[in-house]
C-alpha cells in the first residue's frame, strides 16, 4: 500500500472565521493575516493505491464556479489535483473511489466538471464509486440557511444522477475498501452532520485525515472552533476526545487545510493537548 498527497489548491480565508471567538492577536501567531485579514489555506487530499484500488478522499473546490466566485477565496500557488496526480503517474480515470469527508464545496467541488460544452455537469472520475453518508447526504441536499453557500448543489447532484454515488452504512465505525486495508472512520457532528474523519492504517503508523476537525496546527487549543462550525459546543467534547485519543495513541495528523504544516502529532500537556512534531509528508510517507 502507499499514500501520497494530493494538493488541489491554495486559497485564503478570513483568519477571524477560522477562529471563531478567538482574538486575532492569538490565532495571528501561529497562523499570520495578511492585509485584508485573510490566511492561507491549502486542499491536501489523500491519495490512497492499495492492490487494485485507487482511493482519493476529497477533492478540493475544483475550477468550474465563475470568477466571481472563485474570487472570494483570493486563489494562489500553482497547485491542482490534475497536476498533482499527472506527476505521481496517475491520471482522473484511474481513481476507483472518491471518499468526501463531507460535502462543503471546498472538499468535494473537484468531484464534478461542466460537460464539454459547458452546457451541463458530469462527474470528474467517470470510473469511481462516490462514497458518502446518507445523514450527511440528506443534511447537503436540504441545507439550512447557515451552509446553503457551502452545499452547492452543482457538486451534489451530479455525483447520484450518475448513478455512482454509494453510502457508508453506518453507525459502525469500521469501513474497509478491501480486507488488506484498515480505515476506521470517526464521525463528528460539530462543524456539519456527520462528517467522516478516517482512520488510515500505514506500516507502523495510523495517519488520520482530519478534514475540518482540526483544519491548521494553529485549532489545537479547544476554544479554537471555527466560525463556520455549525455546533460550536459540541465540536468542543468532539475534538478533545480526538485530541486525547490522537496523543494517547501518537496518531499522525493529516491537516487537510494547513498550508505549512502537512502531518504533525500532538501531546498531553499541562495545558492540555498541544504540538509535538511536525513533519513533511515525505518524511511520513517514504
Amino acid at each position: 500500500m502507499k499514500i501520497y498527497p494530493i494538493e488541489a489548491g491554495n486559497f485564503k480565508l478570513d483568519g477571524g472565521a477560522m477562529f471563531g471567538v478567538v482574538p486575532k492577536t492569538l490565532w495571528n501567531k501561529t497562523n499570520p493575516a495578511d492585509e485584508n485579514n485573510l490566511i492561507d489555506i491549502a486542499a491536501r487530499c489523500m491519495l490512497i493505491e492499495n492492490e487494485n484500488r485507487l482511493i482519493l478522499i476529497d477533492t478540493g473546490m475544483g475550477n468550474k464556479q465563475s470568477e466571481k466566485f472563485l474570487s472570494y477565496y483570493s486563489l494562489w500557488g500553482n497547485h491542482s489535483l490534475d497536476g498533482s496526480l499527472q506527476k505521481l503517474g496517475f491520471h482522473r480515470d484511474d481513481i476507483t473511489d472518491v471518499f468526501m469527508s463531507h460535502l462543503h464545496f471546498d472538499h468535494c467541488g473537484g468531484s464534478v466538471n461542466w460537460n464539454k460544452d459547458r452546457t451541463g455537469y458530469e462527474v470528474a472520475f467517470k470510473n469511481a464509486i462516490f462514497w458518502t453518508n446518507d445523514n450527511h447526504w440528506e443534511w447537503a441536499t436540504k441545507p439550512n440557511a447557515r451552509e446553503k453557500a457551502s452545499f452547492l448543489h452543482e457538486n451534489i447532484i451530479p455525483m447520484q444522477e450518475s448513478g455512482q454515488l454509494n453510502f457508508v452504512k453506518r453507525p459502525e465505525g469500521d469501513f474497509s475498501f478491501s480486507k488488506e486495508l484498515e480505515f476506521n472512520i470517526f464521525y463528528v457532528d460539530g462543524h456539519t452532520e456527520k462528517m467522516m474523519i478516517p482512520h488510515v492504517k500505514y506500516k507502523d503508523k495510523t495517519i488520520v485525515f482530519c478534514a475540518d476537525l482540526l483544519p491548521t496546527a494553529g485549532h489545537i487549543p479547544l476554544p479554537y472552533v471555527m466560525g463556520y462550525d455549525t455546533r460550536p459546543l459540541l465540536t468542543l467534547p468532539e475534538k478533545e476526545k480526538f485530541l486525547k485519543t490522537a496523543a494517547e495513541n501518537n496518531f499522525y495528523l493529516w491537516l487537510e487545510h494547513d498550508a505549512h504544516n502537512e502531518i504533525i502529532t500532538v501531546e498531553n500537556t499541562e495545558k492540555g493537548v498541544r504540538l509535538k512534531e511536525v513533519f513533511k509528508c515525505s518524511e511520513i510517507l517514504m
